[in-house]
C-alpha cells in the first residue's frame, strides 16, 4: 500500500487484503484525487437477530455492549475495530469507513432482550467497538431510540464517543442520570486541529469534543475524558494539556490507552505515517515497538491495553501526574442497576424502516 496516495476526508488510502479471503481484487489504477470523486459512504442493512454483545476480556472494563453500527465513517486511522470488518468480507481499510452496516432493528431487539426473563440487569456500553454517534446517526437516530429503551427499563448505560452529536440526547441522559443510570466518556486524542483532521478525518474537532464535555457536565450528566489512543512521538506529549482542558470543561475522571495496531492496521498506520509525517515515521514506529515487545502489536491479555517497557512506564507516570495536576483523581463512575424495572409496555415492539 506504500505507493497509494492519501484521500481527502478518509483515513485509509486503500483496501488491504482481507486475512480470511483467498482472493483479493486490486484496481488497475490507484484513486486519482485530481480526476475522481473520493469513495462515498454506502449503508447496508444488518439483519442481526440479537443486539447485546458480550466479552470476557480481562482488559475491558465491561461485559455487555450494544453497537448499532458496524464500520465507522469517522475514519480514524488507528481504530482497533477496523479488522472486525473482515468478518463481513470487507477490508480493514477504506471499506471499514465507507461500507457501514446498520442495525435498523436495534431498539426493538434491545427491548426484547431487556424484557426477557433471563436478562441480568447490568451496565451496557454504547459502543464497545464503533462509535454509536458516527455521522449517519444524525439522520437514523438508532442510538437515541436505544437510549429511550434503556430509560424505559432504567437499565444503566455508559457511552464512549468522540462526536458532539451526543449532546443531542442530553434530555434522555439527564433523566437517566437522576437515578444514576448514565455516564459518558468523550474521546479526545489531540488538541491540535491539524493533527485531528489527519488522524480522525470525519470526526468533530477537539474544541467540539470539549464543548460536548461541558454541555454534558452542565446538564448533570456524569462525564469523563478518554485520552486515547496515545501514540508515542505523535500525540503523547499532549496528554497533560488534554486532561487539563477536559477537567476545565467539567470532566470528572480520565482514562488512556496506548495505541494498538492489530492485523492490517499495522500496515495502514505505517502508510499513513509515510503520507503525513514522513520525518517522524521511524521514530513513532520504533517507540511503539518498544512498548509492544519489539512488534507493532502485542495481543496478550494484561499488556495489550497498557504496553510494557520504558515508554509505557513513562506514559503511565505522565497520566498519573497529569490527573493529579488537573484534579481528575476521582475513580471512573459506573452507573447503577438499582433502579432496573420491566415496564408494562415491554412487549410492544414496532419496527421502523429506513430509506437506504
Amino acid at each position: 500500500m506504500n505507493d497509494l496516495r492519501p484521500i481527502h476526508g478518509r483515513g485509509a488510502s486503500g483496501n488491504p487484503a482481507n486475512r480470511f479471503e483467498k482472493i483479493h481484487l486490486t484496481p488497475d489504477e490507484e484513486w486519482d484525487p485530481a480526476n475522481d470523486v473520493a469513495p462515498g459512504t454506502v449503508l447496508y442493512r444488518d439483519a442481526t437477530h440479537t443486539i447485546v454483545n458480550y466479552n470476557d476480556s480481562p482488559d475491558v472494563g465491561f461485559e455487555a455492549s450494544v453497537n448499532p453500527y458496524r464500520g465507522c465513517e469517522h475514519g480514524c486511522i488507528y481504530c482497533f475495530a477496523r479488522p472486525t470488518h473482515e468478518y463481513l468480507g470487507f477490508s480493514s481499510g477504506l471499506d471499514f469507513e465507507s461500507r457501514i452496516m446498520v442495525k435498523e432493528n436495534a431498539p426493538e431487539l434491545l427491548r426484547k432482550e431487556l424484557a426477557a426473563a433471563k436478562w441480568k440487569p447490568q451496565v451496557v456500553v454504547m459502543s464497545g467497538v464503533t462509535d454509536c454517534y458516527q455521522p449517519i446517526e444524525r439522520k437514523l437516530k438508532i442510538t437515541r431510540r436505544c437510549l429511550e429503551v434503556f430509560h424505559d427499563f432504567r437499565n444503566p448505560v455508559a457511552i464512549i464517543t468522540k462526536n458532539f452529536l451526543v449532546t443531542r440526547d442530553i434530555d434522555i441522559l439527564q433523566k437517566m442520570a437522576e437515578y444514576n443510570g448514565s455516564a459518558v466518556n468523550v474521546s479526545v486524542t489531540t488538541l491540535t486541529p491539524a493533527l485531528a483532521t489527519k488522524l480522525e478525518p470525519r470526526a468533530p474537532l477537539p474544541e467540539a469534543r470539549l464543548s460536548a464535555i461541558k454541555a454534558l457536565s452542565d446538564a448533570g450528566v456524569p462525564v469523563g475524558v478518554m485520552a486515547a489512543p496515545m501514540i508515542p512521538g505523535l500525540n503523547d506529549h499532549e496528554m497533560p494539556k488534554i486532561l487539563q482542558a477536559a477537567a476545565g470543561a467539567g470532566a470528572k475522571w480520565a482514562g488512556y490507552v496506548p495505541v494498538r495496531l492489530p492485523f492490517a492496521i499495522k500496515d495502514l498506520f505505517e502508510t499513513w505515517l509515510g503520507h503525513h509525517f514522513p520525518e517522524r515515521k521511524e521514530k513513532v514506529l520504533n517507540q511503539i515497538r518498544a512498548m509492544r515487545g519489539g512488534r507493532l502489536n502485542d495481543p496478550r491479555f494484561g499488556s495489550r491495553m497498557k504496553g510494557e517497557g520504558v515508554f509505557a512506564e513513562q506514559l503511565e507516570s505522565l497520566f498519573a501526574l497529569s490527573c493529579r495536576r488537573s484534579g481528575l483523581t476521582s475513580p471512573r463512575l459506573g452507573p447503577s442497576t438499582a433502579s432496573f424495572r420491566v415496564p408494562s409496555s415491554a412487549s410492544e415492539c414496532k419496527q421502523k424502516t429506513f430509506p437506504f
